[in-house]
């Protein structure tokens, strides 16, 4: 005869042992209204350089939109987007029609008022013309000789040649169409001679430490790897709209990267001026969010939590560079369970 075993006692077990386990960290939460004991660290400010970050895009310095200076149908576009093209090369041109029987005109008109002036000038020292007729008619030569360079230099002008090695960024029309002067016709730049920028955007605090000059590192969408650069160029007029500055920063050699105008880009930039601040543990920072977070400091008896401006983030530690100014002690650890205006009990 076979033996039946319960299994009640061992369900049992199970059950009272879970229950036991949980009891000690429910004891651990502080009850409403009892003081949270809490570490502290002293706050002491130190000189410190906080690097900067910013993002931005590339593009060269020497972009250009390339236009007719009259007015025209477009005969021929030689280019296409993303084309290279050599200094001097033509790559676009107007119907030549019209222009052409300009100069024709303005020709013929210079010939006859040189013949008129060579009969003044023959009447002239015959005493049969005056001299204000005489002097008449090398005034209109001289006229007739003006109007036709200007009208071979609307010929020259009927085609457009590329200023730079570089490539076409944008095509804005296709033969056949009429365009008016100084219409854009194309967008080129020098990426050829390697004049790359990242131009970057920065708040007034920020715009204020970085000096010309400054070193940086950049990294571009299309690499992994952080090329050394400088600060070139600072704005001296804030954007109307955002209230940013802008930075310009070349890289040391645009070999190293693949880039395109208009292409993504990140900065690392580090200001030659310091400035006072403090390294704080990295875990009594909350709510990080790029250049600012919060943390809880001590006031009286009670926890205060207030805003703070970040720097340069370690593993271990994290720079304040503003916020902490009427404080000398902040909370590392027990800040889980306070909010702000919370009764605090320093540990021993």
């Amino acid at each position: 005869m076979k033996k039946r075993y319960s299994l009640l006692p061992v369900f049992s077990l199970l059950f009272l042992l879970g229950c036991s386990s949980s009891t000690p960290s429910d004891s651990n939460i502080p009850q409403a209204g009892e003081a949270i004991p809490v570490s502290l660290f002293a706050l002491q400010t130190s000189e410190m350089a906080a690097t900067v970050t910013a993002s931005g895009t590339f593009s060269t310095k020497d972009e250009t939109l390339l236009s007719f200076k009259l007015g025209g149908i477009v005969s021929k576009v030689l280019v296409e987007e993303g084309d290279a093209v050599k200094s001097g090369q033509i790559v676009a041109s107007l119907d030549l029609t019209e222009i052409q029987a300009g100069v024709r005109q303005s020709k013929l008109a210079y010939e006859k008022a040189l013949r008129d002036h060579q009969r003044a000038a023959r009447l002239y020292t015959d005493s049969v013309a005056t001299l204000e007729q005489f002097e008449n008619s090398k005034t209109a030569l001289d006229i007739a000789e003006q109007q036709l360079n200007t009208a071979n230099f609307n010929l020259a002008q009927s085609q457009i040649r590329a200023t730079k090695n570089g490539f076409v960024l944008k095509k804005f029309v296709n033969p056949g169409q009429l365009v008016a002067s100084g219409t854009p016709i194309l967008q080129i730049n020098g990426a050829a001679s390697g004049a790359w920028i990242l131009k970057v955007t920065l708040s007034d605090q920020q715009w204020s430490s970085i000096q010309i000059g400054d070193q940086a590192e950049i990294n571009a969408a299309a690499s992994s790897n952080w090329t050394p650069a400088k600060v070139t160029h600072k704005s001296q007029l804030a954007d109307p709209v955002t209230g940013t500055y802008w930075v310009e920063i070349s890289p040391e050699s645009a070999k190293e990267i693949s880039l395109a105008s208009g292409m993504f880009g990140k900065a690392r930039i580090q200001p030659s001026q310091t400035v006072q601040g403090w390294e704080i543990p990295f875990e009594s920072v909350l709510d990080a969010n790029g250049d600012s977070g919060f943390v809880f400091v001590v006031d009286g008896q009670k926890a205060k939590k207030v805003k703070v401006q970040l720097g340069k983030i370690t593993s271990s530690s994290i720079q304040v560079l503003g916020g902490l100014e009427n404080y000398s002690s902040l909370v590392v650890s027990g800040s889980a369970y306070l909010s702000d205006g919370s009764t605090i009990q320093v540990k021993n």
